[in-house]
């Protein structure tokens, strides 16, 4: 059954038009999944990176040891950005990135059992997000954090936007002067700026990349494009497809003349020693959790209703 907030979802997936998408759900039979290809198919969408409609609010935070062979991102969540910027909060999310950094510990509910160090007024982490409930009067929850670790290379980390996005980058390298930190600053910033899914063409699922021929198959043929070139125009548009979802074959941001492989080769060679990306995390705070939606005129009835009372 195609219901309106099947239709309401489906557009804010592909901004495409009402009519367009209550048809595509009709001849998907209702599947949300379907009806975004067949909207793409018929080149009525666009293709959509989206992880979720940002509604929670908090911040990510991040950390790395002295020595740059360890680093941590987590995200703390809180229910106002009001709260997010509060100093106490801020700081608490700061040491709970330091104690699972110190513990190598990426599961929440073991993080909230670790030692809190920062104050003797609470045991354990838990204890302090509690503690923090109480005093701020909003529910704050430890949503998710990871940790990397090095012994050929490095580990950077940038935080974009007073803690709305957190990347995570490590390298391997012989160097592990400031320059390779510098450049793995640079490749951080490149990852917030531009969101990658993967690292390079081999890590794509390549029942994903099928999965997009066809679809661009599709589109091109509906286009009205002739056969014998459909072929050859899908090819580009899988490498453009690359382009965008591989961060080692991106433009670099700082140069778009570079792409992020060349940017990477040059520093090799400037420095001296060979710089190769190893892995990368990306945080975007509240990035996949939904608010429910407030409607103003019920709540005033609400209101009213409990005043006839």
């Amino acid at each position: 059954m195609v219901t309106a907030q099947l239709v309401k979802e489906l557009r804010e997936l592909t901004g495409a038009g009402m009519m367009d998408c209550k048809k595509a759900l009709s001849e998907t039979n209702g599947d949300l999944s379907k009806a975004v290809d067949v909207l793409r198919e018929k080149g009525l969408a666009s293709a959509a990176k989206k992880a979720g409609r940002v509604a929670a609010e908090g911040v990510v935070s991040s950390y790395v040891n002295a020595d740059s062979s360890k680093g941590t991102l987590v995200e703390l969540n809180c229910e106002t950005d009001f709260v997010a910027i509060n100093p106490l909060f801020v700081q608490l999310s700061k040491e709970i990135c330091e104690i699972a950094s110190e513990n190598q510990c990426e599961d929440v509910q073991t993080i909230e059992t670790l030692d809190y160090k920062f104050s003797s007024e609470f045991a354990t982490v838990k204890d302090a997000i509690v503690g923090l409930v109480s005093k701020l009067g909003e529910n704050i929850s430890l949503r998710r954090a990871v940790n990397y670790s090095t012994n050929e290379g490095v580990v950077n980390t940038y935080i974009h936007g007073d803690g709305k996005i957190g990347v995570m980058v490590e390298l391997k390298s012989e160097n592990k002067g400031e320059e390779v930190l510098k450049v793995a600053k640079d490749i951080c910033m490149q990852i917030a700026a531009a969101n990658p899914l993967f690292l390079n063409i081999d890590s794509v699922d390549q029942s994903v990349v099928e999965k997009e021929r066809q679809i661009l198959k599709t589109q091109a043929l509906n286009e009205g494009k002739p056969e014998q070139v459909v072929e050859k125009m899908v090819e580009g548009r899988i490498k453009k497809y690359y382009q965008e979802i591989c961060l080692l074959e991106q433009s670099f941001v700082k140069d778009p003349d570079l792409t992020v492989t060349k940017f990477i080769e040059n520093k090799s060679k400037e420095l001296g020693s060979k710089i190769q990306i190893i892995r990368f995390s990306r945080f975007e705070k509240g990035e996949g959790i939904e608010k429910a939606e407030e409607n103003f005129a019920e709540e005033v009835q609400k209101q009213i209703n409990k005043g006839d009372k």
